[in-house]
């Protein structure tokens, strides 16, 4: 089964508050709410591509 490059590309808190425009602190509040999809990688949130995109569609 293919893997599509979305879900191979990966943001920081850090990056994605920079893309929206907003806080870090933002982002992980919407991942904690469940707005925002992400995998946590030891103590640090990662959000893919896809998910990204989903999340701006809404």
């Amino acid at each position: 089964m293919p893997v599509d490059d979305d879900e191979l590309t990966f943001y920081t808190t850090e990056e994605v508050a920079e893309i929206l425009r907003t806080t870090p602190r933002n982002i992980t509040a919407w991942i904690r709410e469940g707005k925002l999809h992400a995998v946590k990688v030891g103590k640090f949130y990662r959000i893919s591509e896809k998910d990204l995109k989903e999340f701006l569609r809404k």
